[in-house]
């Protein structure tokens, strides 16, 4: 049914609605001066260092994080196996 719409649209206006959506890819040159000129404008030159301080910090902070939850699960998967207690065993 969505594919019947679909084509219906391409036929009715001409305008394929997929090809619009790949208009929102990465930017390219003029887009990221545009960009740079907007972050300047907008935090000025002094405050950029802080902020890219404290992203740096705040990626070492995750970076650190997800190590240790790799860490603590390859520990849990090359733990031995402890035997499962028997009936014997609980009375």
């Amino acid at each position: 049914m969505g594919d019947d719409l679909e084509v219906l649209l391409i036929l009715k206006t001409g305008f394929n609605m997929t090809n619009h959506l790949l208009l929102l890819s990465m930017p390219g040159g003029s887009e990221w001066i545009l960009i740079v000129i907007a972050v300047l404008v907008l935090f000025g030159g002094r405050k950029i260092p802080e902020f890219m301080k404290g992203l740096g910090r705040g990626m070492r902070e995750f970076n650190d994080a997800k190590n240790n939850v790799k860490q603590e699960f390859e520990n849990g998967l090359n733990e031995p196996q402890k035997p499962a207690p028997t009936q014997s065993a609980k009375n």
